[in-house]
């Protein structure tokens, strides 16, 4: 994941690109979901994961409209999508 940080900031001061806030949304939800294995009944932070993929979900779809080169590379970078 840091390696991706480094190669999609625009900038030494970058926090808040498209492809950062993806990203930081992706390492959330590994997070959660690793917590999810673990305690099985966690209603509240199940619903949190739905959350977070559902604003990764757009954020994705609006650098696919506006970066289709970022877009293309932020998936193969990350993961996602097949």
């Amino acid at each position: 994941m840091e390696n991706a940080v480094k190669k999609f900031k625009m900038h030494d001061k970058d926090v808040g690109s498209t492809a950062l806030q993806i990203i930081s949304f992706t390492k959330k939800i590994l997070t959660l979901a690793e917590h999810i294995k673990r305690e099985k009944k966690d209603k509240h932070c199940r619903r949190g994961i739905e959350r977070l993929v559902s604003r990764r979900k757009k954020m994705l779809s609006y650098l696919k409209r506006t970066n289709v080169e970022g877009y293309q590379g932020l998936i193969k970078e990350l993961g996602l999508r097949g």
